[in-house]
């Protein structure tokens, strides 16, 4: 007898788990499902109709009986991949998969919840900067229900070069409930809303300014020149509203506000806001012929941006050396009150500028193409009962031939209307004549902290509320397009501050 094999025990092989479909009928299906399986229904089952309780569609609801297929019955083969003997097969189903699960989530998370956004311009500063990342909270507002539902969730509009939206189907704007209202002073992500129309080869997508400025004036002839150069604009093509660009400003003006500007002040309802600290006006800086170095323009905060660099000139150090106009001498900053006082401590003398080109100005400000002799500085000082009033949801407007351009975006493009003005002065609202119109939502008037170098409500008009995504609630992370890596380039200082501390 050999003791050394009968002690020793043999391995045997381990029978391999293979995936089995399940069989039978729907007692016989939920008889197999684990304790631990139906927990997680039940979880996600009191999310599931949470969410349909606070849509407000309970047709949704029938949307359970797939979960129920998914996570218990499996009538459908959900997991047809996990039975297979091909292992590519498993491996690259295993990704598609978990990148499937992945972006349902992140879609539900975009849409309902919040969003990552970036801040491309310098019109918010110095609240926010160029190059901050900030996370948007939607559920302050309320979040909309996608207007347009068949999108790429990490995409607005373009993806590879193409639409990254499916526009044929449409649904109607509803807003789930919020926290609260939009409030004064807020700062706001919403969609552009002169954004409806762009040319694809265009990076900014104020088409109707851009058809005014080539046809210096004449609408007609600007939209014929864009459409005839396919090679410079593209094609010309409509973004529905939840798929037109993201903005951000700070509201100004609620819904049934007056608003005017004069001189740069702001008046609501006829009396003037205080300028706030961190708003910013344009300044003709008289140095006496001096340079000002990088760090001292580092140290108050004025960017690259608004000092363009030229070559320098012998004797100077191309790193310190800014532009200083050759005609006057002078550097021509934005500023805010404190850097300006700052400045002046220095000895420089600090002096508002005027618009560069009044008369310009005058066509391209809202309504574009119409010229109410107003400015981006003194815009509706001549307007009755205290400036120009913000369409609320269920007031009627007494409308004129001479008010009519003011509100025509809203009644016509926003709010779906066709609107003709007849050659006696008649207004047709979808066929009949009227005096009046009631608006069908609330209006907002929206305005950068950098005041004289911000494209604003003072050139695009009201933001309508159906356009409203959320507001930003911290900065993730912010990058200083005037530095280097390793050299400032990321802002330290700026991760996780929040996003609208004056408020």
């Amino acid at each position: 007898m050999n003791l050394f094999n009968k002690s020793k025990k043999e391995k045997e092989p381990k029978e391999e788990k293979t995936f089995e479909p399940q069989h039978g009928g729907l007692m016989e299906r939920l008889a197999r499902v684990k304790k631990t399986r139906w927990v997680r229904f039940g979880i996600v089952s009191v999310i599931f109709f949470a969410w349909v309780a606070w849509l407000g569609n309970w047709w949704v609801a029938l949307a359970w009986f797939l979960l129920a297929d998914i996570y218990l019955t499996q009538f459908i083969p959900w997991n047809w991949w996990k039975g297979s003997k091909n292992p590519i097969v498993k491996t690259v189903m295993s990704w598609v998969d978990a990148i499937v699960y992945a972006l349902v989530l992140v879609y539900f998370l975009f849409l309902f919840v919040g969003q990552n956004y970036q801040i491309p311009s310098s019109s918010l500063e110095k609240t926010l900067l160029t190059g901050d990342f900030l996370w948007v909270n939607k559920l302050v507002y309320g979040p909309r229900v996608p207007q347009t539902p068949l999108h790429f969730p990490l995409a607005q509009n373009t993806l590879f070069g193409c639409k990254s939206y499916i526009e044929g189907w449409q649904l109607p704007y509803h807003r789930l409930k919020g926290w609260r209202d939009v409030e004064r002073y807020d700062i706001v992500v919403f969609n552009f809303p002169a954004g409806d129309t762009v040319s694809t080869k265009v990076p900014n997508p104020d088409y109707y300014r851009l058809i005014f400025e080539l046809g210096q004036g004449d609408e007609a002839v600007g939209r014929e020149l864009i459409r005839s150069d396919k090679q410079q604009f593209g094609d010309i093509i409509w973004r529905p509203v939840d798929r037109r660009d993201a903005y951000v400003k700070r509201c100004i003006g609620l819904p049934g506000d007056r608003v005017k500007i004069v001189e740069g002040i702001i008046y609501i309802n006829g009396k003037a806001l205080p300028t706030p600290e961190y708003a910013q006006f344009n300044y003709a800086l008289d140095t006496g012929g001096s340079l000002i170095d990088d760090k001292t323009f580092d140290d108050l905060g004025v960017s690259g941006r608004h000092t363009e660099e030229q070559a320098p000139e012998p004797g100077y150090e191309e790193d310190v050396y800014r532009m200083i106009h050759a005609d006057d001498g002078r550097y021509h900053l934005p500023l805010t009150q404190g850097m300006k006082a700052a400045f002046e401590k220095m000895g420089f003398k600090a002096t508002r500028e005027s618009e560069d080109n009044p008369m310009i100005d005058k066509i391209l400000t809202y309504p574009i193409g119409v010229n109410y002799g107003w400015t981006h500085d003194t815009y509706a000082h001549n307007e009755k009962n205290g400036g120009l009033w913000v369409p609320k949801k269920g007031a009627r407007l007494h409308l004129t031939p001479q008010n009519l351009p003011l509100y025509l975006r809203c009644i016509k493009n926003y709010e779906g209307n066709d609107v003709q003005l007849q050659d006696d002065g008649t207004i047709l609202i979808n066929g009949k004549p009227t005096t009046s119109y009631v608006f069908k939502m609330n209006y907002y008037w929206m305005m950068g902290d950098n005041r004289d170098n911000s494209s604003d409500s003072r050139y695009w008009g009201f933001v309508p509320e159906d356009h409203i995504i959320g507001t930003p609630m911290f900065v993730i992370i912010s990058f200083d397009k005037d530095k280097k890596w390793f050299h400032g380039k990321i802002r330290w200082n700026r991760i996780f501050t929040d996003a609208n501390p004056d408020k």
